[in-house]
């Protein structure tokens, strides 16, 4: 893939599911990474593996949540690199609770998480990708950034929040290239983010039938990246074909 070969990739939730195979397959196709995630050791397990498939990998620890972390992290690319050609905000949690029992610590932690860090990660790149005139962010949002499903506003309304900020970025800034990805299930370790077991249990054995692999949702990504820099993919919804929803 011509398109992909070298571009340099920041990938933030990159230990993994979605941002490990999306690392995994990108290097395959000749990208330089830069990973971001708050669990170290895995962070670094994901890192080494791909040396040892060959690929070009540099981690750096990042909670997405906290701004200065991802501007760190941005900055590791660039000093790395010398330049940031794609971002992907792969980083989220998905709680699951009413809104009647105010689960107000988890509802500031899917915020923290969901929203401030695409933003976090956008305002972290936004910057040097304007200065040379060129770039792509790619935010990870959800078929619930479509729709509202019950017991899941808050997390609902995160992802809906992602969908608007992308199309903010790209209007707001046409020589960045933006797309949105919004999964359906995938199989990966979002679901253990469910404190409640009683909805955890239960969305484990849905996801457990219909989940795609994070593969899937790799290849879209790869996808969207491969366009010529004329061609601007900007929003891809994909779902296991047994998912009515």
């Amino acid at each position: 893939m011509p398109n992909i070969q070298d571009k340099v990739v920041v990938i933030t939730g990159a230990s993994s599911g979605i941002g490990a195979e999306t690392a995994k397959v990108l290097a395959s196709k000749g990208a330089r990474l830069v990973l971001g995630a708050r669990r170290k050791d895995r962070l670094f397990r994901v890192v080494g593996e791909l040396r040892e498939s060959g690929g070009t990998a540099l981690a750096e620890p990042t909670d997405v949540t906290r701004f200065d972390e991802v501007q760190r992290l941005a900055q590791f690319a660039l000093d790395a690199f010398g330049e940031i050609d794609v971002l992907v905000n792969c980083a989220g949690i998905m709680p699951v609770s009413p809104l009647s029992m105010a689960r107000m610590e988890e509802w500031n932690r899917v915020i923290d998480t969901n929203i401030k860090g695409v933003l976090h990660g956008i305002g972290a790149v936004l910057p040097a990708m304007k200065e040379r005139g060129e770039g792509h962010i790619i935010n990870l949002a959800s078929i619930a950034g479509h729709q509202v499903f019950p017991n899941m506003a808050v997390y609902c309304a995160t992802k809906h929040a992602v969908c608007a900020l992308s199309e903010g970025l790209r209007k707001e800034n046409p020589e960045i290239r933006v797309t949105l990805i919004s999964p359906g299930m995938v199989a990966t370790e979002l679901t253990e983010s469910i404190e409640l077991e009683v909805y955890r249990k239960g969305f484990q054995e849905a996801y457990l039938r219909q989940a795609m692999t994070p593969k899937a949702v790799a290849s879209a990504i790869t996808y969207a990246i491969n366009q010529p820099p004329s061609v601007e993919i900007n929003e891809v919804v994909l779902r296991p074909t047994s998912q009515e929803v």
